[in-house]
């Protein structure tokens, strides 16, 4: 592979750049004092509004999408550092951007796997930033890390599908915009292949019978800016067969194309993450003066300066190799690669901004610093589209495999 940035991919990240100084540094915390005055937490703050129409107005608007139909048409590879340099304000600079998730994949789903009628109601709006959606997979019951598990029933009558079940940790739900949710769930809980159970619904908010119960909390936030976490309970909630996306039974294989995109986007969001707890610990070692000395003349600060930069450089490779592979070969073709990275990318980061909070003292588990913040989503991926544990069993067995 070519480790150069090819000239689109260049251009852009120098108009990004320029966006993440100009506008959304300058938000965060005006998007905090915005989000403490609303009605309710869940509304958005006006500045968020006002960067996503300058990053429109700036053609840095849906640089997700692969597909030129429907998005910028980039690669992969071409996606990877502008996706990292999001990921350094990842409470503003995805949604700027309308590269955020759960609707990135959402999106992605209904490309795909949409009918057109599908896609003219419910894409198209979320392509134009108009509405947020959920996808509704994970259980509180099962273990969802197994998603055979899942206990969601998807019923035929008719005309319609009946859909009951109790979801949780469903990202963007809370969103008063989240108008639509992509439910997983059995349509044939008893069928021969545990693999072709599972189907995908579009089921809209305002459905009878769909509740939103409750935000769940990650390590005490609630993540406004992304819509929240909700509990979401089916109460016998119908929609039209209509509703179905693809096939009955295709549930599952969805699910893992939907996934694969997904993991290689938080990757890259996380080195970026990585990089401004990396910068923020340098500013730090340089103003702060402790025992007579300043911090940054300490040895074990030299040492985790370093640690973490060589942390980031190998990341950095690992998912560029990713990106690179998923564009030649094929997602199926780059299975280990998107494993390895789900694996390493998180863990490794996890302990970077480990050690910018410990830099930064009390102020560094504050609401002062966006450390705190940075932990608690990085540590939440080791979990998130997949725990680690399930990732590293997978590719263990393809490893053993070639010995077999």
């Amino acid at each position: 592979m070519d480790f150069a940035f090819d000239a689109r991919t260049e251009e852009l990240r120098g108009k990004l750049l320029a966006f993440m100084d100009e506008y959304v540094y300058p938000a965060e915390a005006l998007a905090e004092e915005q989000r403490a005055a609303l009605a309710s937490p869940w509304d958005t703050p006006a500045v968020v509004e006002e960067l996503k129409a300058q990053a429109r107005r700036q053609g840095l608007w849906n640089l997700f999408l692969p597909d030129a139909a429907y998005g910028a048409g980039l690669t992969n590879l071409q996606y990877a550092p502008l996706a990292e340099i999001t990921g350094r304000s990842p409470q503003l600079a995805p949604t700027a951007l309308n590269c955020a998730a759960p609707d990135t994949g959402n999106m992605e789903v209904l490309s795909q796997f949409g009918d057109e009628q599908q896609r003219k109601q419910w894409l198209e709006p979320l392509l134009a930033g108009e509405i947020r959606s959920a996808f509704a997979m994970t259980e509180p019951e099962v273990a969802s890390s197994d998603a055979t598990n899942i206990t969601t029933l998807i019923r035929r009558e008719g005309d319609e599908y009946v859909i009951t079940g109790r979801k949780w940790y469903i990202s963007g739900a809370m969103n008063p915009d989240c108008k639509i949710f992509i439910v997983m769930g059995k349509t044939d809980p008893e069928g021969a292949d545990i693999r072709r159970q599972q189907s995908m619904v579009l089921v809209p908010r305002d459905t009878p019978g769909v509740t939103v119960r409750r935000a769940m909390q990650v390590f005490g936030y609630e993540d406004h800016y992304h819509g929240g976490h909700a509990e979401v309970v089916f109460e016998d909630a119908r929609v039209p067969v209509t509703n179905l996306i693809g096939e009955e039974g295709g549930g599952f294989a969805i699910a893992q194309a939907r996934l694969g995109p997904g993991r290689i986007h938080h990757c890259m969001r996380l080195i970026g993450m990585a990089e401004r707890a990396i910068e923020l610990m340098c500013r730090r070692a340089v103003s702060r003066t402790a025992f007579g000395k300043a911090l940054g003349q300490q040895g074990v600060v030299h040492n985790w300066i370093a640690d973490a930069r060589v942390t980031v450089e190998q990341l950095r490779l690992l998912v560029l190799k990713t990106a690179w592979m998923m564009d030649t070969v094929g997602n199926r073709g780059a299975h280990t690669e998107i494993q390895a990275i789900k694996i390493a990318t998180p863990r490794a980061v996890v302990d970077i901004i480990d050690r910018a909070i410990q830099l930064h003292g009390a102020g560094g588990v504050s609401q002062d610093f966006p450390l705190a913040e940075l932990y608690a989503g990085a540590r939440t991926l080791m979990i998130a589209d997949g725990p680690d544990e399930v990732h590293q069993r997978s590719l263990a067995r393809r490893e053993l495999k070639k010995y077999l």
